[in-house]
């Protein structure tokens, strides 16, 4: 139910933010902290930490790659206000496919269909066929099969590759957003999306596992009730989900 949200919700925001003006773009923003915070709701504690650290650090890298050196440009030249609390949507869609049993149950399959398709997806990126040379995304390719080989929790960047692949090709085409033809030392050539960009975020999920535990001992200290309440409540809105299917 998490991915499914995330993936029309997402969608659906690319496509009435193409013919938005600034305040409604901001309105499609309240609307997806609000669904963040509604799917939040639910889950565990180090999910939320997890979450809001891939909230952080992703801002941190849009306002520094979109308007600071115009790696990729947005419609308005700015950061939409619902591109931080997307970052968030598109976690939690990578982590409901990584730990569901369809994923479990098919998880060598998926593995070597991700390496496969996004091997070819990359090779096509470099090759006389692609509309332009996509080096970086080659490089954030050999970045995701390290994610994949040494990663902690591998199914998770394949629920990424998914997830991002998907958005990027949707977001480039509407024309939400667009990458240059090359970063800003012009030496490594950018295709429109970079082919390999679900590796390229895998860094996200990375900062997101190994920063977490460590925000949730200093919350833990702040407020010593918090963790035990809020794995209830999640518990509870899981077992009510369990039971409502």
């Amino acid at each position: 139910m998490v991915a499914t949200s995330v993936l029309v919700w997402i969608p659906a925001v690319l496509l009435l933010d193409s013919h938005a003006d600034l305040p409604r773009q901001r309105l499609l923003g309240v609307g997806t902290w609000l669904l963040l915070g509604l799917l939040l709701r639910g889950e565990s504690p180090v999910v939320r930490a997890q979450t809001a650290i891939v909230v952080v650090f992703a801002t941190l890298v849009e306002y520094t790659f979109s308007p600071l050196l115009q790696v990729y440009v947005y419609r308005f030249e700015n950061v939409p206000a619902f591109v931080p609390p997307g970052h968030g949507l598109v976690y939690l869609a990578a982590f409901s496919l990584g730990r569901s049993d369809w994923f479990r149950a098919h998880s060598r399959a998926l593995l070597t269909g991700t390496v496969v398709l996004g091997g070819a997806y990359a090779t096509w990126g470099i090759s006389p066929l692609a509309p332009r040379l996509d080096v970086l995304g080659v490089f954030w390719y050999l970045c995701l099969l390290g994610f994949l080989r040494w990663g902690r929790s591998r199914m998770l960047y394949v629920g990424a590759f998914a997830v991002v692949t998907y958005l990027e090709i949707l977001g480039t085409w509407i024309g939400a957003w667009t990458w240059a033809p090359a970063d800003p030392t012009g030496l490594v050539a950018i295709g429109n999306p970079p082919t390999g960009a679900a590796g390229g975020y895998g860094w996200f999920d990375l900062v997101a596992i190994s920063v977490a535990p460590l925000v949730l001992g200093w919350w833990a200290h702040l407020r010593p009730g918090y963790l035990a309440a809020s794995s209830v409540q999640a518990s509870g809105s899981s077992a009510a989900s369990s039971a409502s299917t």
